[in-house]
């Protein structure tokens, strides 16, 4: 393995990418890269031909790559968290392996970190060529950034971006089971930028983007990176308790001041519904805390790795 860090790491996290495998690694066949670079590709438990294509296809590059293989699926953000890893370089590209992303743009993403002295470059886009599914998602997760974590509103959070060496030994301390890079970026630097950059039309395969992996990323978002669910909850209980208050001196009201008897068995069922569901969604936000505390300390792996290689040509 050479012991020269390159100037520039690429990672790509691989998920069912198949016969995609070939254009991806062409696509960084005649680059130029001053101090020169290198290509980390983490296959995050694909179960297709994705792996035998690496096997074939990685010795014959010319440029140097690492790819590494997960035992089984652990999800995008902690297959970038190994490669983050795993890279050296001065600054590193993170991408998708659909090359909806061309890498000359990320060529000007690295040129705009270098430029600017930004510890993060997070691109953006005039148009996406993504589906409307995917686009609505999206827009929903960078809404809920904002209001858990903080992000400027006119930040929109992407899974290309560049970091500086510096920012990525920062990130990639966090060692949990629930990894969420932006959550981690968001809380390690304000050094950010934004670029300006093209997007094309995805050119074969389809999208891994699913409302699991959504509910997923929501879910490391709520309960891993901020305790605003916890604030919520509590002024949730506040209102329901307030609720209840009410409705108690108006049902003493009627009986002493109206001579009114309490009635109303429909009314009084759906009370006990609302006070005691509230209860229990607030259990169920305590015992999503409390678990993944218990996971993070009796050690459950962010990724466990089955093989990694070096390509050094």
């Amino acid at each position: 393995m050479s012991s020269t860090a390159p100037a520039l790491s690429f990672v790509v996290p691989l998920y069912f990418t198949g016969d995609g495998v070939s254009t991806l690694l062409d696509a960084f066949r005649d680059l130029t890269v001053e101090g020169g670079y290198e290509v980390i590709l983490v296959n995050d438990g694909s179960t297709d031909e994705t792996l035998s294509k690496l096997e074939a296809l990685v010795p014959t590059m010319p440029y140097p790559v690492i790819w590494v293989d997960l035992a089984r699926n652990y999800g995008e953000h902690a297959a970038v968290m190994e490669g983050l890893r795993r890279s050296r370089g001065e600054w590193v590209v993170t991408l998708d392996d659909d090359l909806q992303n061309p890498i000359s743009e990320a060529l000007r993403l690295h040129q705009h970190a270098v430029a600017t002295r930004a510890e993060v470059v997070y691109s953006y886009y005039a148009k996406k060529k993504h589906s409307l599914f995917r686009n609505l998602g999206s827009w929903f997760t960078n809404l809920l950034a904002s209001f858990f974590l903080g992000k400027p509103r006119d930040l929109y959070l992407c899974s290309f971006r560049c970091f500086s060496r510096s920012l990525v030994d920062r990130i990639t301390l966090y060692s949990g089971p629930f990894p969420y890079i932006d959550g981690s970026v968001l809380n390690a630097t304000n050094r950010i930028e934004t670029l300006l950059v093209r997007h094309e039309e995805r050119a074969d395969g389809q999208s891994g983007y699913t409302l699991r992996r959504l509910v997923r990323l929501w879910m490391n978002m709520f309960f891993n990176f901020s305790i605003m669910p916890l604030r919520v909850a509590s002024l949730f209980g506040l209102v329901l308790c307030l609720t209840g208050m009410g409705l108690a001196v108006a049902t003493v009201l009627e009986y002493f001041y109206w001579k009114k008897p309490p009635t109303g068995w429909s009314s009084q069922m759906a009370a006990i519904s609302l006070f005691s569901g509230g209860q229990l969604l607030i259990l169920g936000l305590l015992g999503e805390y409390v678990g993944r505390a218990y996971l993070t300390l009796a050690g459950k792996p962010q990724s466990l790795v089955r093989s990694a290689h070096h390509h050094h040509p």
